[in-house]
């Protein structure tokens, strides 16, 4: 029990050691909480404890320790906010050897085809519908990530290094650097899981493009430049617990309960507290034969204000399906952007094939 010790100690040393650093913005980064795989969003994103495929290097790359085969990939494209939005995912696994693995994950959510209007205004303050141009806003993320399976029986840790790029089309960019570390423990049909995401904190550090963000308009002059260049990421720390179970014949299930853990002050979440806020999310699966499954989730639970002065509870249902066939995985999720007052819901699909060497 060592190993997890040290672990815990680690964290909340660099966790107090963030706090040093004041007002941070909450929800930099924000595109990495979204979620990889139409299994993972029909459930909730509830994946900490059993995760054990190529998407382990998003959920808890302590999972890629326990793939069933040498090789696995997995590949995403969602669509938000009635397509404006893209997204796609891109992972892959290989097993090193019985007790090593290691990962790589490429992420990104972009905007594309933006008006540019800052120069829709000539000199002489006419308006020229031909200076128009359009750029695009995207960040990226690659994740690298190992995992091992410890001296400890049924015990096993992985490590994600994290490189970000931003960019907001000729304006402005930053590139980002981020830890996380997991843990994955079975037990007969439990299965536990922790996940520190940004343990060192993640920092963007930004460049301004100061040539095209000052706009000249007759006498007058506009700098949009920020004064900040630095964004950080506090540490977050998810909590996981899983357990199969047997319903009828060909018939199992599988439930797990996340709770995640921000540090970074009051959040309006179902568990709201200053500086710690505690977010759960539900998942289930039921599965025939390990060839078709049906999929449950609830997560999102936002505490919302009214106009009335009136606060309400939100949460966010999530459903999916996915079919097996040998290697082949197909999922599908039926996914709220999480703000059901406009009812906008986005149809993911995801593939994955795992396969061996011979």
């Amino acid at each position: 029990m060592t190993f997890i010790r040290r672990f815990i100690l680690i964290f909340f040393v660099l966790l107090l050691a963030n706090f040093t650093f004041g007002q941070t913005a909450k929800y930099s980064n924000a595109f990495l909480s979204i979620g990889v795989g139409a299994r993972s969003l029909s459930m909730s994103n509830a994946m900490v404890a059993n995760t054990n495929d190529a998407t382990s290097g998003y959920w808890n790359p302590a999972g890629l320790s326990s793939l069933q085969t040498d090789f696995d990939a997995s590949i995403m494209h969602a669509e938000y906010f009635g397509g404006i939005a893209k997204y796609d995912y891109l992972g892959g696994a290989m097993a090193l050897d019985t007790s090593s693995s290691l990962g790589a994950t490429i992420i990104r959510f972009g905007v594309d085809d933006i008006p540019n209007t800052t120069d829709l205004i000539d000199s002489d303050g006419n308006i020229d519908y031909d200076r128009i141009s359009k750029f695009s806003a995207a960040d990226y993320a690659l994740l690298l990530s190992y995992a091992r399976k410890t001296t400890i029986p049924n015990l096993a840790y992985g490590v994600n290094v994290k490189i970000i790029y931003r960019n907001i089309g000729q304006f402005a960019h930053s590139w980002g650097f981020g830890l996380d570390l997991g843990l994955q423990y079975k037990l007969n049909d439990w299965k536990f899981g922790l996940l520190a995401r940004d343990i060192t904190s993640t920092f963007n550090a930004w460049t301004f493009n100061e040539e095209e963000l000052i706009v000249e308009v007759q006498d007058s002059v506009f700098n949009f430049a920020p004064e900040n260049s630095l964004e950080i990421t506090l540490p977050k720390l998810i909590l996981g617990a899983s357990r199969d179970f047997p319903i009828y014949d060909k018939f199992t299930g599988l439930v797990e309960l996340d709770l995640e853990l921000t540090f970074d002050g009051k959040r309006h979440v179902l568990i709201e507290g200053d500086p710690v806020s505690i977010d759960p999310r539900l998942g289930i699966e039921i599965n025939y034969n390990q060839m078709a499954f049906v999929r449950f989730g609830v997560g999102n639970f936002q505490r919302v204000v009214e106009y009335s002065e009136i606060e309400s509870l939100t949460l966010q249902p999530n459903f999916g399906i996915g079919i097996q066939i040998k290697g082949l995985s197909i999922d599908y999720a039926l996914t709220d952007i999480g703000d059901q007052s406009l009812a906008i819901y986005s149809n993911v699909f995801s593939i994955r094939y795992a396969f061996d060497r011979y």
